[in-house]
């Protein structure tokens, strides 16, 4: 059995990326979402081992030190890390696990894993990316600005990934992540050429 792919896919807040990455798990039953685990609090309707793991800033520094991370980072004040096992296991099974991880963290797995493929979810305009998060209503005026200067450092390391896709449609950016993924497939070095002699 071929190992999964693992996917990152980063972006600033406010760029759609959850939305995208549930448009994806709902057309792919093969691909699994890891959670990430949090010390942020939860926010007005999100779940429990749906959006996060949200636990103390001393479990997870517990976590760290018992190196229970495929990454983690702190942004904004809180930590957010990837469960290690999760992740493993869901490749050995085949599975396609998708990474919904900020842009520190998706270089981390860069560096450990030269097989991940990375994607940067960019909105169509600051200005859009502004009124998303204006919408959105999650944030006052001046935590907005702080996110719109995040993003535009954010933004300086798309070149670091391997792909990048404009938000302006979710199910057009959906049906490029799929192409992509599709292609990678097909790349001769995922290809288990041994198996294949041995066959």
């Amino acid at each position: 059995m071929r190992n999964g792919l693992l996917i990152v896919i980063s972006g600033p807040a406010g760029t759609g990326k959850g939305t995208v990455v549930g448009k994806l798990l709902e057309k792919n039953p093969n691909i699994k979402l890891s959670i990430s685990k949090t010390t942020r609090k939860p926010r007005p309707g999100e779940k429990e081992g749906v959006n996060y793991f949200f636990v103390s800033r001393e479990q997870f520094e517990e976590e760290i030190k018992n190196e229970r991370f495929l990454e983690y980072a702190e942004y904004n004040n809180n930590y957010y890390g990837t469960p290690k096992d999760f992740v493993l296991e869901s490749l050995r099974k085949g599975f396609d696990v998708i990474l919904e991880i900020e842009t520190k963290g998706a270089l981390k797995i860069k560096k450990a894993f030269s097989d991940a493929v990375l994607i940067f979810l960019l909105p169509p305009s600051l200005e859009e990316l502004h009124r998303r998060l204006i919408k959105r209503g999650t944030e006052s005026e001046d935590e907005i600005k702080t996110r719109l200067e995040i993003a535009k450092n954010e933004i300086k390391l798309v070149s670091e990934y391997d792909y990048c896709v404009i938000n302006d449609d979710v199910d057009n950016a959906v049906e490029k992540i799929q192409k992509i993924i599709e292609v990678e497939k097909l790349r001769s070095k995922r290809f288990d050429i041994q198996s294949f002699l041995e066959e």
